[in-house]
């Protein structure tokens, strides 16, 4: 009997691009899924895997949240009708309660808005916005020690397990 192949390889789903340093410079406390309301070529290039969002972040503008400073290059091959602007804003969809939620913590506790993932969900791409306050410089050294003792630990488990 074949197996069928699965569906994450022929839909294109799965993670576009993850932000690795928002996870080093912020302590994210909630984390919230949104749509992104995007133009064809942008979702040519996202299949593409052409995306560079670390220097990202979402903003409220008018009572909705906007991602700022993402940047997808437009493929060469894209529509040649339409001028590509590869950091323009983009609206963020989320629910109405969620939008209130966000601009309360934003707003009255100081919280950041960062993207911290993309990623295809149902044919439709997504982008998870994490609530996040900033890291103090020892905290980021704390994070860095916790790493290394966690990959130092692993080794020496692995290499237990090899002599037994």
């Amino acid at each position: 009997m074949a197996k069928s192949k699965d569906k994450d390889t022929t839909k294109g789903t799965g993670t576009i691009a993850l932000n690795k340093r928002a996870r080093f410079e912020y302590h994210i406390d909630q984390r919230y899924e949104a749509g992104v309301a995007l133009q064809g070529w942008e979702l040519k290039a996202l299949r593409a895997g052409r995306i560079n969002f670390g220097d990202g972040y979402a903003i409220v503008i008018k009572g909705e949240i906007f991602l700022v400073g993402a940047s997808i290059p437009p493929l060469i091959s894209a529509s040649t009708h339409v001028i590509a602007e590869d950091r323009r804003t983009r609206k963020l969809l989320l629910h109405r309660k969620e939008i209130d939620q966000l601009i309360g913590a934003v707003e009255r506790k100081g919280y950041t808005l960062v993207p911290t993932a993309m990623y295809w969900k149902n044919g439709k791409v997504k982008v998870e916005v994490g609530l996040a306050r900033g890291k103090q410089e020892h905290d980021k050294r704390d994070t860095a020690k916790q790493r290394d003792w966690q990959i130092e630990k692993q080794r020496t488990m692995r290499s237990h397990n090899r002599t037994s």
